[in-house]
């Protein structure tokens, strides 16, 4: 669902009756929760509310599938982790097998679910930010003593999204920017991967990649003052966000392709950092390996022909003031140069021992017989993250 008045309409069609609204302490007071309330009355319902704060970890989702129990739909409205939560916590209630499957002992960061046991509440996700997509994707993160663990399963996908500017209207040009490259990296991380060609598929993906890229070029260019155009960037965004989970742009493709995910959700915990931070890292030194021909981490072929639309795009945006020259023609130097251009810090510091423990953690998680890292080792991600700490000197271009 586009807009605000949409989400009212679609509660007048629906039989549940008994709603909870879910909302993030961050966004309890803002306009978007009050919009969203008010839409749940006019459909001639009364919300219950309820605020959580603080990280997702499991006893955090036990309490709050405690405090779901009896609702029929929940309206969720937050970020990514208030949407991860909300998703997780309802997976409680469809029975006692799902609390089993993930508090099982196990060395591996991704837990797949089987076939939900019963029903759960409807889920309706109002996201307050962009990139994670997590309004239309059946996976979650949840908080755990080793790190973050990817619970992934379809009973994770909610009923229902709501794409509504006014959700993100508040967003800090930073956050926009970095959700621009979350979408872009997770396209680009599932095509670089598999170096399998898919005609229809890979043109789906190369168009979605491309979009992002004239789309942050407009952002660039629309001022702080023309609130209307950035508030129809934002919803094409996020349309591509949601997007870049589903359907024919990951239909067919190697499933643990996108293997920069894995060691940057490491780097982030491991350093404490933002998650994006630890992907602008990352991303130039990975897609430098790749180039250079490590085909464990993806195609080179591939990253070319994508690069090279990436870059044509981005000079193609009719409102894009990208100054002279243009991108550099080889990947590695250019998603720095345009990481850098869309103001996204890439700058990290760490101690060699950090890099050696972060490495380890990313290697029992995902690798050491698990595919999602297959045929890496400990040595070649702590070279991967040695340079991108040494090569996080922002690009002038």
């Amino acid at each position: 669902m586009y807009g605000g008045g949409e989400l009212g309409a679609w509660l007048a069609t629906r039989t549940e009756r008994s709603v909870t609204l879910l909302v993030d302490s961050g966004v309890a007071d803002r306009a978007i929760a009050v919009s969203v309330r008010e839409q749940i009355e006019r459909a001639g319902r009364t919300a219950r509310t309820v605020v959580i704060s603080g990280p997702g970890d499991l006893p955090a989702i036990t309490e709050l599938a405690r405090r779901l129990e009896g609702t029929d739909l929940v309206v969720a409205v937050g970020g990514g982790s208030l949407l991860d939560q909300a998703k997780l916590g309802l997976l409680l209630l469809t029975g006692p097998g799902a609390l089993a499957r993930l508090t099982v002992p196990q060395r591996s960061g991704l837990v797949l679910l089987p076939p939900a046991d019963g029903a759960r509440p409807q889920l309706v996700a109002v996201p307050t930010t962009l990139g994670t997509g997590s309004e239309l994707s059946a996976v979650a993160c949840l908080e755990h003593r080793q790190g973050k663990r990817l619970i992934m399963g379809s009973a994770l996908r909610p009923d229902a999204g709501v794409i509504d500017p006014a959700a993100t209207a508040t967003l800090a040009p930073e956050f926009v920017a970095e959700g621009m490259l979350e979408v872009l990296f997770r396209i680009s991380g599932l095509y670089i991967g598999d170096h399998h060609d898919l005609p229809t598929e890979d043109a789906l993906a190369q168009t979605l990649a491309e979009r992002t890229v004239r789309l942050g070029e407009e952002l660039r260019a629309v001022g702080e003052a023309d609130r209307g155009e950035r508030d129809r960037l934002r919803t094409e965004i996020a349309k591509i966000s949601g997007l870049s989970h589903a359907g024919w742009v990951v239909l067919g493709r190697a499933p643990y392709g996108a293997k920069g995910w894995y060691i940057a959700n490491e780097l982030s915990t491991g350093l404490g950092l933002r998650k994006m931070t630890a992907v602008a890292a990352l991303l130039p030194p990975l897609w430098g390996a790749i180039t250079a021909g490590d085909s464990r981490l993806g195609s080179a072929r591939r990253l070319e022909r994508l690069w090279h639309r990436l870059r044509a795009a981005a000079l193609d945006s009719p409102s894009a003031r990208r100054p002279a020259p243009p991108l550099p023609e080889n990947p590695a130097a250019g998603i720095a140069a345009l990481i850098d251009s869309w103001g996204i810090t890439r700058r990290v510091s760490a101690e060699p021992a950090q890099l050696t423990a972060v490495a380890h953690r990313a290697v029992r998680a995902w690798g050491a017989g698990l595919p999602m890292l297959h045929g890496l080792n400990t040595a070649d991600i702590e070279g991967l993250l040695a340079q991108a700490v040494t090569d996080s000197t922002p690009v002038v271009c």
